[in-house]
This record gives C-alpha cells, sequence and structure tokens, in this order.
C-alpha cells in the first residue's frame, strides 16, 4: 500500500483528499502546518506529498526546498495542490522540484 503525506491547513480539503485516497487504497497521513509537515516528512517514509502553497509557519515553496536537499527525500515525489493558480506560482513550483501542480477547485478524481 502506498503512502502518502498530505500537507494542507484546510481541515475540509485535507479530509476530502484523505477519504478520496483512502477509498482508492492509499495510507495517508495529514499535517496542517508547513512547520509539522516537514518535520513529518523528514521522519517518514513516504511515497507521495501532495502539499499546499499557503500554510502557516512555512509556506509550500520553503518547504519543498528542504525536502528536496535530503537525498533520503529528494526523489518523492510531490505534488502542489492550491488556490495559487498563476502562472509564476506554478512554474516555480515546478522548478523547485515538484512533480505536479492542482489548482483549487479540484476535482478528487483528478487528484486520485
Amino acid at each position: 500500500m502506498s503512502k502518502i503525506l498530505i500537507i494542507e491547513d484546510e481541515v475540509a480539503i485535507a479530509d476530502l483528499e484523505k477519504d478520496y485516497l483512502e477509498l482508492s487504497d492509499f495510507k495517508v497521513d495529514i499535517c496542517n502546518t508547513g512547520d509539522e509537515g516537514l518535520k513529518t516528512a523528514l521522519a517518514g517514509d513516504y511515497d507521495l506529498i501532495i502539499l499546499d502553497l499557503m500554510l502557516p509557519g512555512m509556506d509550500g515553496f520553503d518547504l519543498l526546498a528542504r525536502v528536496r536537499e535530503r537525498p533520503a527525500c529528494a526523489r518523492v515525489p510531490a505534488v502542489f495542490l492550491t488556490a495559487k493558480d498563476e502562472p509564476f506560482d506554478r512554474v516555480s513550483g515546478l522548478a523547485l522540484g515538484a512533480d505536479d501542480y492542482l489548482a483549487k477547485p479540484f476535482l478528487p478524481q483528478e487528484l486520485v
């Protein structure tokens, strides 16, 4: 079973993502702040990280950059799922090493 970390400050959105992913047989953990997400991502053995850009404590750009600095985490796929959908944000996220970038609102099926 693949293990996914969701880093999302909006609890209702995180729960929706988790529900759909668990229905597709993924194991899912949730963190609601950037600092907690970074700590969990670096300590865990995840197959995918889904993260928001606008997080309390540390934004998603900084979080992903710090995750990518660690050799053990550098190859873990990461997807931004965020309300920031300007071209600059998309390009910046992908340039930092995100594997995909989805804008809110999103279709849960698209995420899965």
